[in-house]
């Protein structure tokens, strides 16, 4: 008889990484629903490409290095699909292609699989593309006309021209997955409804950009401004999906706490003095680093001890 011991805890549950990945990807749904209707169906394009290159990319690896095949979890579903999401329509298919292969290979795999990379693949992915071909990842069209998103007026520093409304709803440009805040919204209540995820990391994350945003206001206005930056960008994708990553967020109830606020932070200082209007994807990948330190310094009180470690 063969007998594996793994390292503790050893906790069973039902939640199986198979249906996690399900669950993310119902949650996904309606703000791909929404992109595919306003960019019409190149928006299906590119998703499909990418999810279908990170599976593949997926099964040629296991197969390469004679490792257990993951496809089945899901898992590789899910970073296509987070990183068509980030994505513009307009985005070459060759760079889809390309950032799904890095995604899988390079950020998840490498670093020995589901669970064990520090970065979020998709965010990784993303990051990569937009420093190799920045032009392909930051232009954007509506009713295929190319036009500034919000976040770009926001930067002159001006109120969009588009309304809260359709800010909410999705009437307006930006990547594929990212447009509807209240079709992401939903997604997010569908994952803490079914306690695929806690709140606490998007709501510290969108509470200090909420917070940032109307103290630091940069117009007369600034609940407007405040509420357009949450509306605006991947501020929304970011805090409900990319941050809440198992493997890349904290372990520990306040550790995710301070995980939430500072990539809430970072977004904000990046939006206003990075390159980019947008500071989603280096914020969330920067705080990715910081895990560790994070966890090690927020542990959860064992049972037996008292607040200072000490045995009872």
């Amino acid at each position: 008889m063969k007998l594996t011991v793994a390292s503790s805890p050893h906790i069973r549950g039902n939640f199986r990484t198979n249906r996690i990945m399900l669950d993310v990807v119902l949650a996904l749904l309606p703000a791909l629903g929404v992109g595919i209707w306003q960019m019409g169906l190149r928006a299906l394009y590119v998703t499909v490409l990418s999810i279908g290159c990170a599976v593949l990319a997926e099964w040629l690896y296991s197969l390469v290095t004679r490792t257990r095949n993951t496809i089945v979890d899901g898992s590789a579903v899910v970073t296509g699909l987070l990183l068509a999401m980030t994505l513009p329509v307009t985005v070459p298919y060759w760079l889809v292609a390309a950032g799904s292969v890095f995604a899988i290979i390079f950020v998840k795999a490498l670093w020995g699989g589901l669970g064990q990379n520090i970065f979020n693949p998709a965010l990784a992915a993303r990051a990569l593309m937009l420093l190799v071909f920045p032009v392909g990842i930051v232009r954007y069209t509506v009713d295929g006309v190319t036009a500034a998103t919000p976040l770009h007026h926001m930067v002159m520093p001006a109120l969009p021209e588009e309304s809260l409304l359709d800010m909410f709803l999705g009437n307006c440009p930006g990547s594929i997955g990212e447009i509807s805040a209240v079709a992401l919204l939903l997604g997010g209540i569908y994952l803490i409804c079914r306690k695929v995820i806690s709140p606490r990391i998007p709501v510290a994350y969108l509470g200090t950009v909420a917070v940032l945003t109307l103290v630091f206001s940069k117009t007369g206005d600034p609940v407007s401004w405040m509420l357009y930056s949450l509306l605006s960008g991947g501020v929304m994708l970011g805090a409900i999906f990319m941050a809440t990553d198992y493997a890349t967020s904290p372990a520990t109830p306040v550790g995710q706490w301070v995980f939430g606020v500072g990539c809430g932070a970072l977004t904000v200082i990046f939006r206003y003095f990075g390159l980019f209007p947008e500071g989603v994807t280096y914020a969330i990948l920067l705080m990715n680093a910081l895990v560790w330190v994070i966890d090690r310094y927020t542990p959860i009180r064992r049972f037996g001890k008292n607040k200072g470690g000490v045995e009872k």
